[in-house]
């Protein structure tokens, strides 16, 4: 028996649940909001002191009283610029910052284009990648960037200031996999990018297995090698290979948990490692449920009324198809492109159709995505619905046919944060001798509600295949990379 302590960091706050190391059993929880600074602040970029300020409000109250082991989980795609003494060069750079869109593309030709980039790291440079960050601080701030001597993501950094900022700096194989110069396939820094992006060398920290431990606070707690929030979710989830992770945020991500790294010679997967020793597929679109706000608006209702409104519809909407690339599109790499709505007839111009072509068109891009990681050998036997969106009634009543498997919609709760908790109770349990380091503790499954493809499974695939026909009248051969048959 044992009690150990899971900490998520977000970008607007901390929370901590303390768990039962056996049973997962959450004991205790604590909550705070990061302190806002006072005055104008600029998007997407923070002090982290922030983090330490709320997550000392979130542990108060003999919060961790009895705890033996801390994980930490924290926002994902921030990188902190230290100089060679450990302090900040400059704020946090965090979130998916739209000005290093330039100086991505430009680090894609450098280097030799989208194929040469998979073939490094397994993932193709974006603005909100550490190493697009890196690229345009060089580019605006070069006096800043010359003084950079240590790189670290906000997990790395809230890891290194529990244990007293010691001299060896670690991250963990998950983390590093999103940095845009660490390779899931061959578990190795490419510190030739970073000089390529920042024009300098830095430090960069030690990678840790999954199981392994960061160190011991002074005060004797074990902290684990803690990961990215989505990592954390996925532990927290309790996810193994067959399950996939479709997120319904204002845009969408589709993730798989494989045994091997994916590369996709087009670009179109983020090639991660997970935090329990597999790897995690990603394959993100720009488009999810602002797709369904934008017609929500239009019809002048919110997300539950376009819910109630669809389910007046029928499979299919009456013949309407909405491709929802309203930002453009990543998947498939369509940047410059715009949404369209077609099949418009006079029988089919009515709210309840266009409101049921939202949600198709939203589900049917995210098929696109999870059929990428399907053609590039991914088994999925179960696809979890994550984002408040998942608990609308119109999208589970289509989810299921439309990806054609089993879809699972979990209770909320704190999965990043009980992600973290489980770390902590596996590195526990390795240190103890009570847990072997492949074999992380196994906790119930979530709660959730599960929803099978059913008797209209044919009448899905008709819809399916209606929006496929349409996008290839539209974008033709927009699929059509190496490697892939036939389209999807």
């Amino acid at each position: 028996m044992g009690i150990v302590a899971g900490l998520d960091s977000s970008s607007t706050f901390t929370r901590i649940v303390v768990c039962d190391t056996d049973t997962g059993a959450v004991l205790r929880q604590g909550y705070a909001p990061h302190p806002q600074p006072a005055g104008d602040t600029v998007p997407h970029e923070t002090d982290p002191q922030a983090w330490l300020l709320s997550l000392g409000e979130a542990a108060g109250g003999g919060l961790l009283e009895g705890v033996q082991a801390i994980g930490v989980s924290a926002q994902q795609h921030g990188v902190l610029p230290l100089d060679s003494q450990g302090a900040l060069v400059r704020p946090a750079l965090v979130g998916n910052d739209k000005r290093g869109q330039a100086a991505a593309a430009d680090l894609v030709e450098a280097l030799g284009g989208r194929a040469a980039w998979m073939a490094a790291v397994g993932s193709v440079p974006h603005s909100a990648q550490p190493i697009a960050k890196l690229a345009w601080l060089a580019r605006t701030e070069p006096e800043a960037a010359r003084r950079v001597a240590v790189l670290m993501s906000p997990h790395d950094w809230l890891v290194w200031q529990l244990l007293g900022r010691p001299a060896r700096r670690t991250t963990d194989r998950a983390g590093a996999s999103g940095t845009g110069y660490w390779s899931a396939a061959t578990g190795a820094y490419r510190p030739d990018l970073v000089e390529l992006a920042l024009g300098r060398q830095a430090l960069l920290p030690e990678v840790l297995g999954p199981a392994d431990a960061a160190g011991m606070t002074p005060e004797g707690l074990l902290i684990s090698a803690g990961t990215g929030e989505t990592t954390a979710a996925v532990l927290g989830l309790g996810l193994g290979p067959g399950d996939a992770v479709v997120s319904l945020g204002a845009s969408g991500s589709v993730m798989a948990v494989h045994h091997e790294a994916l590369a996709d010679p087009g670009g179109l997967i983020t090639s991660l490692a997970d935090a329990g020793g597999m790897h995690l597929p990603v394959v993100n679109t720009s488009n999810a449920v602002r797709a369904l706000r934008g017609t929500a608006d239009l019809l002048g209702t919110d997300l539950e009324g376009l819910s109630a409104l669809a389910l007046k519809s029928t499979p299919g909407a009456h013949g309407l198809v909405l491709l929802p690339y309203l930002e453009g599109e990543r998947t498939p790499n369509l940047p410059h492109t715009a949404g369209t709505l077609s099949g418009l007839r006079r029988d089919s111009m009515k709210p309840e159709h266009l409101a049921r072509a939202a949600f198709e068109g939203m589900l049917c891009g995210l098929v696109d995505a999870l059929d990428v990681l399907r053609h590039r050998g991914a088994q999925v036997r179960r696809v979890f619905l994550l984002g408040a969106a998942a608990e609308l009634p119109a999208v589970q009543a289509a989810a299921p046919g439309l990806f054609g498997t089993q879809v699972v919609v979990p209770a909320p709760a704190d999965y990043a944060a009980l992600g973290a908790a489980r770390q902590a109770a596996w590195a526990l349990g390795v240190r103890q001798g009570t847990l072997a380091p492949h074999t992380p503790p196994v906790w119930p499954a979530p709660a959730a509600q599960v929803f099978e493809p059913g008797e209209e499974f044919a009448a899905w695939q008709a819809v399916r295949q209606q929006y496929v026909t349409t996008r290839e009248q539209l974008h033709p051969g927009a699929f059509q990379e190496p490697g892939h048959t036939g389209g999807f």
